[in-house]
């Protein structure tokens, strides 16, 4: 599947109680996101978030190699190869098909 890496970057994603776009997000927040989908695996239907999870760590890591303060200064080839894992555009494009 073929991501659109800028479609991703504008979308909006929740995280400290607002909305803002995934572009925008800090290195912070990335790690912080991979830490609380992380807490959330294992079990039930939490199976399912790890891979969710292990994105967002990738994405993370990724920043750090980059020396990036933002998702939005990474190479767009090295988000392309992350993002469809992350879910901020999920598969199919909605969670409400």
């Amino acid at each position: 599947m073929t991501v659109d890496v800028a479609q991703v970057l504008a979308s909006e994603v929740s995280i400290d109680g607002q909305l803002i776009a995934f572009a925008a997000f800090s290195a912070a927040q990335v790690s912080a996101r991979a830490a609380e989908l992380a807490g959330a695996s294992g079990f039930g239907h939490g199976n399912r978030v790890g891979a969710v999870a292990i994105a967002w760590r990738q994405l993370a890591r990724a920043m750090d190699e980059a020396g990036a303060e933002r998702v939005e200064q990474l190479d767009p080839a090295v988000l392309a190869r992350l993002v469809e894992g992350l879910w901020v555009v999920p598969p199919g494009g909605s969670l409400l098909r």
